[in-house]
């Protein structure tokens, strides 16, 4: 996936109010960009930290200026949530990610109840699937951690994939990795137990555990390989 075109380096001076940010420039001006991240950027939120943020012209912006990414000890870590969609879309399509066989239909936003909808529904030639897509930037000694805050809605997004793989279609969960600096992912454990016990329970119902990492640069992020996901 390409960034938008036009960009610029920044210095993170503070993130707040959850989608808020202040970015210090090269001309020692301060922007307050969006921040696109609902979650709590643990490990990749520290003050003085290198970004890069891109610009867009919508006229129903309030702010022109989106932070995409973060620098961690020479790494990049893609934070902006609402490409994460569209970067495994890429590697289903472009067959990186390989473990559903061909994929015939793809259909994003599917929902699947009154209050709930998943990120897509595969008709692939293993048959129909649902799959949920969970970006993941924080990493610990180099084992990539989902989720970074408590996240009730994760869970009940696992007990739907249970009830659609108890009915006879595939289920699955796809956690991107934005960052290289990972060789392993897990559930976080330390952060929300409930969702790590919830993942362990699904697995043991029929839902499929997937990691895959991305490249993440300035210019790009994309798909590049699968790494081992471990229950605990």
């Amino acid at each position: 996936m390409l960034l938008p075109p036009i960009r610029q380096f920044g210095v993170l001076l503070k993130r707040y109010k959850r989608f808020l940010a202040d970015i210090l420039l090269d001309d020692q001006q301060t922007l307050t960009v969006h921040c696109p991240n609902s979650g709590s950027m643990r490990g990749c939120s520290e003050p003085g930290s290198p970004v890069l943020i891109s610009y867009s012209d919508g006229p129903k912006r309030k702010y022109a200026w989106t932070l995409e990414m973060v620098q961690h000890q020479d790494i990049w870590i893609g934070v902006h949530t609402g490409r994460t969609n569209g970067i495994v879309r890429e590697g289903l399509e472009n067959g990186t990610i390989s473990d559903f066989g061909t994929i015939r239909t793809l259909t994003p936003e599917v929902v699947v109840s009154e209050k709930s909808r998943l990120d897509f529904f595969l008709e692939t030639e293993k048959g129909q699937i649902y799959l949920e897509v969970k970006n993941c930037s924080l990493a610990e000694h180099q084992v990539a951690l989902f989720p970074d805050a408590v996240t009730a809605r994760g869970a009940k997004h696992l007990h739907e994939l249970v009830r659609l793989a108890e009915a006879g279609f595939g289920a699955a969960v796809l956690f991107c990795i934005q960052r290289r600096d990972a060789s392993s992912c897990k559930p976080a454990a330390a952060i929300d137990p409930v969702y790590a016990e919830t993942v362990a329970w699904a697995q043991g119902r029929g839902v499929q555990f997937l990691a895959y990492q991305a490249e993440v640069s300035p210019e790009a992020i994309a798909i590049t390989k699968k790494i081992p996901f471990f229950i605990q």
